[in-house]
């Protein structure tokens, strides 16, 4: 099974009908970067655990039955008053997102450590899970704790900068991150940030020398690359698609590469690193498709397992 753990949120996207310049109606989306790989692992049929702590408010109530409907197991998922944080999303032409949070003592803050399930083969996490104290200390502990014990470790970081305060010490604790982790996941624009003055690919390389058995950089629309060590990197373009946000895109291109491996038996650093070129094509183009399908929808609405061709 991979636990994921981060937040959940609600995000308030606007009405796509809205004349330019207007204020208009803003529809709740249930979200947060975890929480959409676990909504997207649980509908390809992957054996998934949500661990993160939901609010009972109404939002809270949406959040939990969704994960139960599309087939994530909630046995680690804790509840709690505090309410649910909310992100109001702000749309460009081109369907990409911006972000303003609304976070403070909300409910994804106060997750509890938890031992995980003797099942577990690899952790996930990322997003504002590592950054929201105290629980971004709780989930950093998770992280290292279960690199020792050998499972497998995915992180997506998924930069909102506007939440950190201090961009030198996250860009050191990330570093610190990297000798545990098996799989990065970074957005260009992420990587552009965590990489300050370098070249994103030769910060790419750095990243994947200190400890990544692979670092895949997502690039919109012009698709994924995977840096697994000194050869040269693979590349496959995105697909394309009708867009009608981009809600999501990177958590699912998370969860599709999640599920690839697990397929494959190759949820293991040493796996990872025994891949060949052409495997890395495929681990991607299946993770570009299933990318495509979750932004020809609103909000983050990742494909479900007979939508795709594995």
């Amino acid at each position: 099974m991979i636990v994921i753990g981060g937040e959940a949120l609600v995000d308030l996207v606007p009405d796509p009908s809205t004349a330019d310049g207007e204020l208009g109606p803003l529809h709740p989306r249930l979200g947060g970067g975890p929480y959409n790989v676990a909504i997207a692992l649980g509908r390809l049929g992957i054996p998934a655990a949500f661990f993160a702590r939901l609010s009972t408010d109404q939002f809270g109530d949406k959040l939990f039955e969704r994960l139960v409907s599309s087939n994530v197991d909630v046995e680690l998922v804790q509840r709690g008053p505090e309410p649910t944080t909310l992100a109001v999303v702000g749309l460009a032409e081109d369907g990409s997102a911006r972000y303003s949070f609304h976070t403070e003592g909300t409910a994804a803050r106060f997750v509890a450590d938890r031992p995980l399930p003797e099942r577990t083969t690899a952790v996930c996490l990322g997003t504002l899970g590592m950054v929201l104290e105290p629980g971004a200390s709780v989930y950093e502990k998770v992280l290292f704790r279960e690199a020792e014990h050998g499972r497998f470790i995915a992180l997506d970081p998924n930069i909102r900068a506007d939440l950190i305060t201090d961009a030198d010490a996250y860009r050191a604790r990330f570093a610190s991150w990297l000798p545990s982790v098996g799989l990065l996941k970074v957005s260009d624009d992420d990587a552009e940030w965590l990489a300050g003055d370098r070249d994103v690919l030769a910060a790419a390389r750095d990243w994947q020398r200190r400890g990544p058995a692979a670092v895949v950089l997502t690039r919109g629309a012009d698709g994924l690359t995977a840096v697994t060590g000194d050869g040269e990197p693979v590349t496959v373009p995105g697909v394309r698609a009708q867009v009608a946000d981009t809600i999501g895109a990177g958590d699912t291109v998370q969860a599709a590469l999640l599920a690839w491996l697990h397929r494959h038996d190759a949820l293991s650093a040493d796996a990872v690193r025994a891949l060949d070129g052409a495997q890395w094509e495929q681990a991607l183009g299946f993770a570009a498709a299933a990318a495509a399908v979750t932004v020809s929808r609103p909000g983050a609405e990742p494909p479900w397992a007979n939508e795709l061709s594995w």
